[in-house]
């Protein structure tokens, strides 16, 4: 999970909002950074190899800590996000179920700072302009209203591209 929903709650734009649909926000947010960046944020150096069942990966690398995400890979079934939610001396429970499978490939996944300061102000821009998309100008007097052409010139999956413009330095070529 790129940020925790209380996180984006303690800002004064968030508060009193309901935090599932905050967390539900955030992770559309962190497939649309991962899908435009081809940049998947692993720490390929922090990665083990391990059986599943339930809510149980049946091993741990040392430097992974509860709080952070993971990506499980090369399991056929459980391949995707899941949080670390507890430790143990040899298994790791994460917040989703996974199917009993003999292998998982489990990589960390850590974003920069900058990126969850972009995740922020990506929030911060869905809460005060969504419903006004579409609008460059507004008049009151004669009342009068000018809508700008939403192409690939000037907007990305919905968002300006002066917004996304942090991702940048992050994305990869696909080949």
């Amino acid at each position: 999970m790129i940020m925790k929903a209380d996180e984006i709650m303690k800002l004064p734009e968030f508060m009193g909002q309901d935090s599932s649909t905050i967390q539900a926000k955030l992770d559309a947010l962190e497939i649309l950074i991962r899908g435009y960046t081809h940049n998947n944020f692993q720490i390929r150096n922090i990665r083990c190899e391990c059986e599943s069942n339930g809510k149980t990966l049946f091993g741990v690398h040392p430097f992974m800590k509860v709080g952070d995400t993971v990506q499980v890979s090369e399991s056929q079934v459980n391949d995707g996000l899941y949080t670390i939610e507890a430790i143990t001396e040899n298994c790791v429970q994460v917040n989703k179920d996974l199917f009993p499978v003999p292998y998982n490939m489990v990589t960390l996944v850590k974003y920069p700072d900058d990126v969850r300061q972009g995740i922020i102000e990506l929030m911060k821009w869905e809460q005060d302009n969504r419903q006004k998309v579409g609008i460059k100008s507004e008049s009151l007097s004669r009342h009068s209203v000018t809508y700008y052409d939403q192409d690939a010139n000037n907007q990305v999956r919905g968002y300006p591209v002066s917004l996304l413009g942090f991702l940048e330095s992050y994305k990869k070529a696909r080949f």
